[in-house]
């Protein structure tokens, strides 16, 4: 069994509708440039190459 070590945070996910989603890092002053992100739906997520946000691709 694989162990996360403590002093890593698993990054922050969010579950999404749509293939094509946008980036932009959140609301605070650490954003980043806007990226637009396209989820390939047999892998059913993607993450940002910036801040490393997961997008999950909802069920049906």
């Amino acid at each position: 069994m694989s162990e996360t070590p403590s002093n890593l945070t698993p990054p922050e996910t969010e579950t999404v509708t749509q293939t094509r989603i946008s980036c932009d890092g959140g609301e605070s002053a650490l954003g980043h440039p806007r990226v637009w992100l396209q989820i390939d739906p047999k892998k059913g997520w993607v993450e940002c190459g910036y801040c490393d946000k997961r997008f999950i691709l909802a069920d049906d």
